[in-house]
Parts: C-alpha cells; structure tokens; sequence
C-alpha cells in the first residue's frame, strides 16, 4: 500500500473547518448559493455557534439528528453547529419517500430533525412532514430559531465562533448517511471525522484544486455522499470558492447558473450530465476546466459530448458511500477511457475469485476512509462496527497493469443464465448508444428453463430485440446478453443520487 498520511490527521471535521477559516482568510467569500447570499468563513461560524447554543438546550451530545435540508447556505451552518455540539447529523433523503426516511430515521435513532418552512413550501413535502410527525418525530425549524436570536446572541458567537461547544474525537461519528436502496432496504453508513477528512486529503492528493482560480459549481444533494464530502466538505476546506445549487433536476436552469458564477469544477453524475448537456448551449459551459462524475458508470457518449461541444473533460470516478466515498479517479494527467482512474493514495484492494468471472474479481478494500460501520434497523441506533480492516465492495473490478480500474458491474448485477454469468452492467452499455437520448434499465427475473430471465426497461420505442442481438452479434458477444423482453415505460425510476433504482425498476417489471 502506498504511505499516506492524511494533513488532516487528528483533527475533527470543525477543527479542519476552523483552520481552513484561518489559513485561507476568515473575510474571504467562500460560500454562495442560489438565494443571492455570500458568506465568509467568519460568518458561516458565527452562525452555527448561534445555531449550536439555540439546539443545545434540545438535543444532546451523540444524538443522532435528522437533517432535512437542500444544498444551501444554512444547511452548511446547520451541519457546522451540529459538529460543535458533537451531535452526529443523519442526513436524510428528502425524495426517498416517507416510509423510507421514516424507516431511516427509526435505524439510527432520531428524535428530533431539523428543516426549514421555506424548504418544505416549496418542494411540497408537506405529507412528508405530516407522516414523520405522525412516527413521533419532532421538528425543529431554522426559521423560527434565527427569530429568537437577539444582538447578545450575536456578539457572544462572535467571540466564540471558533470554539465547539463539546469535545469530540477525530475517531468518533461525525455523519450518518443511508446507502442508495437501488437493489435492496437502505443501511445507516457511519463515517467518523477521520474517516471524511482521509478521504477530503486522498482526493486532494490527486486532483489539484485552486483557491485563487477554481470554484466548485455542486448540485449534488448533501444526503449523497459525494455531494457531502466533494461537493461541501472538499471545497470548504481547501479554501476553494463553492456554490450550492438546491436540486439537480433542474437541467434547463443549471447550465445558465453554471455559466453566470463562471465556476471551474462541476460534481455530477451520468444522468445529470446527460440531462445538462441535452439543455444547454454551447457557451454555457465554457469557464468550466473539469467535470467529475461519479455515482453511476458514465456513458461513453456522455464522455465525448462534453468534450466534442464544450471542450470538457469527463473525469469518472468510483466510490461508495462506506468509504466516505471516493475510492478511484481519473485525473487531467492520468486518466484512461473505460476505467475509473487509479486507487486513491492510502487504499489498498485484493481481488477475490467470483464462479464465472474470468477477467477481473470481487474488489476488497481497505484504507483510512473506510467507514466505522452500519446502523441496521435490526438493532436501531447501535453502531455495528465492522468485523475486518478489509470491506467487500460487492462490485466486480479488474485493475490492469498501470493500476486502472475497471467496473465489470456488481455482484448483485450480474444473472446466471443457462450456467453462464452474465453482467447487466454490460448489458446497458450495449444498449444505450443505440438510443443516446432515451433512458434504459435491465434487471433481471427468476426464470423456470433458464435460471433467470434479463429484461430491458427503456423510455426508446424504437428499440426492439431484434437491433440488440445484432449490436451484441456486431460486438462479438454472447448471444445470452440480448434482453428476452423489451419493455417500453415512460420513465425509469431514479433514487434521489441520479441512479437507476433497480427496486423499483425490477417492481415494475414483477
């Protein structure tokens, strides 16, 4: 394994946060979102002392509590005070689904959640609200707090800003996140400081960021680990200049937005940049320098439209929300199509053998970013710690001889057919530049004669089997890759990360 060793070690996610505020320079603009507003350090720590003694009369250090905000100014300032209180924010997905969040909520223990009136009005998500309550959760609203706050209040902050209220240890929990529930129910993930900050240096040690000439343009919502860690955290503490966008499904605004804060970095995934480009014109892009995308396996296409119209370089990367995420990237330097880029410094990984896979196997990883363990709702609010030093991704990888990587698919997206493995993965590659335009999921049933049958849900009405065999026939592959049923539907279902929610995508198919 590569030696590597964090610059952030020892410290907690608000003492890295304190010393970005002292050597980037606490009056320097470093925040601004979609509302107008622009916030220095300074005052992003005089607001969360605010908030932090506002709370502390209501929650209790290493409580678990529900976060229920956008990618905005204030929820940055609520996830600051809950740090200086040493409370642990369980970061909630507000598109996930009453039922879910509830369910969420239970795993880790939350009694109390905090939200905005203004947030709720306008993403009507008042039967959310109205089913949380009904579970016995308690709210508090950032409104009506920021209304008790007096002149006294402000000027004790002012003096203390840069003070947590408790003590916490970089080892301890410092974020609950829920993995995605695209093939199965969501799991607390616990990340420690020193799990986050690891992964904050790991990514900085092979992606160059500039504080006097870059600005991060991130619509990734803060429930989603990358939107968390490289689209908040990142910047903030590398004293690059952010901007939040509250939702990312707004493809026909955000290209606009982009272009008039002349941001250098976009955060994406494959859908979102599809969604973007398909709405944008061609100046609208032109101060960015790189997009990284990661969440999902960006298409080929996607790649060569970014950089044929906007002179964009695509730089795919590979994580999971257990290591805080980001475990491989492509850079500007050292990149390769159709890989992941290199493991980031301090990860070390081991492939083991899967049945029916000859080319590559099932990544193991371990490294300083690797989480402490799951919260399960078989015993809720309970960290269950992980047994090994060494985590099963679940995700099917070869790493060639230069160090590449890569993603052959998941385990669970993989079929057994008439005794053959099968990649679903690969299936959707095929299948999505014969229909660019349109989406297209593949899940897979159990079947009587062949083990399992592999069915296409596309939005395409052109598609039909007979132009995927002879792609799959054109590219020298089985023919057992050719879906037995093409589905047409109006929408494939999407978790709030821009992932296909094969859940749901399979539901539809049941």
């Amino acid at each position: 394994m590569a030696e590597f060793k964090s610059e952030f070690e020892g410290k907690t996610l608000f003492q890295a946060f304190v010393e970005a505020s002292r050597e980037h320079g606490s009056s320097k603009p470093t925040l601004e979102d979609a509302t107008g507003g622009s916030l220095t350090y300074k005052k992003l720590l005089i607001g969360a002392n605010v908030l932090a003694r506002k709370f502390r009369p209501h929650l209790k250090k290493e409580e678990a509590v529900g976060v229920l905000l956008p990618n905005a100014a204030g929820g940055v300032v609520t996830l600051l005070a809950l740090q200086s209180l040493g409370c642990i924010p369980a970061m909630l997905n507000y598109s996930a689904g009453p039922s879910t969040i509830v369910s969420a909520c239970e795993t880790a223990a939350v009694k109390t959640v905090l939200s905005s009136h203004a947030f709720i009005e306008k993403g009507d998500l008042h039967e959310l609200v109205n089913a949380m309550k009904t579970a016995g959760l308690k709210f508090i609203w950032l409104e009506e707090v920021r209304e008790s706050v007096t002149l006294f209040n402000k000027i004790v902050s002012a003096l203390t800003a840069k003070k947590a209220l408790a003590e916490t240890s970089p080892n301890d929990p410092a974020v609950i996140l829920f993995t995605s529930g695209s093939e199965g129910l969501p799991k607390g993930v616990v990340l420690s400081h020193a799990n986050i900050l690891a992964n904050i240096a790991q990514v900085g040690a092979r992606i160059k960021f500039s504080k006097k000439t870059d600005k991060v343009f991130s619509a990734l919502p803060v429930f989603h680990s990358l939107g968390l860690t490289g689209g908040m955290m990142l910047p903030l503490i590398y004293g690059v200049p952010l901007y939040l966008y509250p939702s990312p499904l707004h493809y026909k605004i955000i290209p606009k937005a982009v272009s008039k804060t002349k941001s250098t970095i976009l955060f994406g995934t494959d859908t979102f940049l599809g969604g973007y480009a398909r709405m944008a014109k061609d100046e609208d892009f032109s101060s960015l320098r790189m997009v990284v995308a990661g969440a999902e396996p960006v298409k080929a296409e996607t790649t060569a439209t970014w950089k044929n119209r906007f002179n964009v370089d695509v730089l795919e990367g590979f994580g999971m929300t257990e290591a805080a995420p980001v475990l491989a990237v492509n850079t500007i330097e050292e990149r390769k199509l159709g890989t992941v880029g290199k493991l980031l410094p301090g990860i070390e990984a081991k492939l083991e053998n899967v049945d029916g896979i000859e080319d590559g196997g099932k990544l193991i990883i371990k490294g300083p970013n690797l989480m402490l363990g799951y919260m399960k709702a078989d015993k809720p609010g309970i960290l269950q710690k992980r047994e090994s030093d060494w985590h099963d991704t679940g995700d099917i990888v070869d790493i060639d001889k230069d160090g590449f990587v890569a993603i052959k698919g998941r385990v669970k997206r993989f079929a057994k057919i008439a005794g053959e493995m099968v990649s679903l993965t690969l299936i959707e590659s095929i299948v999505n530049p014969l229909a660019p335009e349109d989406d297209h999921a593949v899940v897979s049933i159990p079947d009587k004669k062949k083990g399992e049958k592999i069915i296409l849900l596309t939005t395409s009405v052109e598609l039909d089997r007979k132009k995927i065999m002879d792609e799959v026939k054109k590219r020298g592959h089985s023919e057992l890759l050719a879906p037995s049923v093409v589905e047409v539907v109006n929408e494939i279902p999407l978790l709030g990360s821009g992932k296909i929610d094969y859940t749901r995508a399979k539901a539809l198919v049941i």
